[in-house]
């Protein structure tokens, strides 16, 4: 990504992705991991494969301008919001789903003065504020018994019991060409949403339109192509890159270095483990020490919600959905679902035919066609 957009993006497995193909594919429809991988493995040549055409870039062009802020908004919600799970300062609770952590916990105390500090640095303008927090933070949480030495470094355990283990020829004579599709799909427009939500923060969208769009999709896409070959799911493009952009990234050489950095972590597990592996308890896992600074970049992405035209309705209520569903549902996807849906059907029935461009009107079809096939499954 760096090398060929210059934009300082990173790359990663997708969550949520891992959890369709583990949950849905493997275990839901009893297919084996390595044909699953052969389908995602399929589904990342196509992409890649479409990127090569000009008018990939439409798929980025074409979101309407008011979902195209939402999903800005929607993105900082959603690190927000995992921020604050991590941190135990909202929890799960029966009847209202999610309610207040116990702010008297450690953990939860950790996340609160960690939330104080940074935003201190941020206030006086320090540049890596936020690096600078969530270290003050490790040694505070080494202080208070929540962060235990597992050392520094180790040897990385194997790849070969997933490396070149993809089956495409499987997924092609299994006939799973819906579930290729639904692959396809998803990594589509979770990376569109996320390049959406960077591009509006960092400045590279303009005039309605992301630069170098085509080669942002065609990284991700060899993401996806690489990291099946590897054994993993669907590689994307990381909201979390927000954190670099907060922080003064704007070049292709913050990619670059965080690449090889996350190269060097596989040989510094114990080290990395201790900082970001979280504290365990009973059945919870939290996150103290990186969670303020989620909390604290999904403020940042916030700001777009302005330039939303909150006085007509066709563009509110769709907005609206795509903001709020993305963290509600964890899923940028999602949002991005629903958007496109309540869009097309809104300047539909408006009479705002003319707004629609033909993709919106295609998409919204496959949007749906999508939902069918998933919860048909259940």
């Amino acid at each position: 990504m760096g090398l060929l957009t210059n934009h300082p993006i990173a790359l990663a497995p997708a969550m949520g992705h891992n959890f369709f193909f583990a949950y849905t594919i493997c275990i839901g429809m009893g297919i084996s991991w390595q044909i699953a991988l052969g389908a995602n493995f399929i589904s990342g040549i196509l992409f890649a494969l479409l990127c090569l055409f000009p008018f990939a870039r439409c798929f980025v062009d074409m979101v309407p301008l008011s979902i195209k802020n939402a999903i800005a908004v929607g993105i900082g919600l959603l690190i927000a919001l995992v921020g604050l799970q991590w941190g135990g300062v909202v929890i799960a609770k029966q009847g209202t789903m999610i309610g207040l952590g116990e702010l008297n916990k450690s953990y939860t105390l950790l996340t609160l003065i960690g939330i104080i500090t940074t935003s201190i640095l941020l206030a006086f303008r320090i540049r890596g504020a936020l690096l600078i927090g969530i270290i003050l933070n490790a040694v505070l949480g080494v202080f208070m018994g929540l962060i235990k030495y597992q050392g520094v470094v180790s040897l990385p355990p194997s790849i070969i019991p997933t490396f070149l283990k993809m089956q495409p020829y499987g997924a092609w004579k299994e006939n799973l060409l819906m579930i290729i599709f639904v692959f396809f799909f998803l990594d589509i427009f979770d990376t569109v949403g996320t390049l959406i939500g960077i591009g509006q923060q960092a400045g590279f969208i303009k005039g309605g339109k992301l630069t170098k769009a085509r080669r942002s999709l065609f990284s991700d896409a060899l993401g996806t192509i690489f990291g099946t070959a590897m054994g993993t799911s669907t590689v994307t493009s990381y909201i979390e890159s927000t954190a670099g952009i907060v922080a003064g990234a704007r070049t292709g050489l913050a990619a670059v270095v965080c690449g090889i950095c996350f190269l060097l972590s596989i040989f510094f597990y114990p080290l990395i483990k201790m900082i970001g592996g979280g504290v365990t308890i009973g059945n919870d896992v939290f996150h103290p020490v990186i969670a303020p600074a989620l909390i604290l970049v999904g403020s940042f992405m916030l700001k777009n919600v302005k330039l939303i035209d909150w006085e007509d309705p066709t563009e509110a209520i769709p907005a609206f959905l795509t903001l709020i569903i993305m963290p509600l549902t964890f899923s940028i996807t999602e949002g991005i679902s629903f958007g496109f849906i309540s869009y097309f059907l809104l300047k539909l029935f408006s009479g705002k035919v003319k707004e629609l461009n033909p993709l919106i009107s295609i998409f919204t079809v496959l949007f749906i066609l999508r939902y069918l096939f998933v919860f048909s499954r259940f």
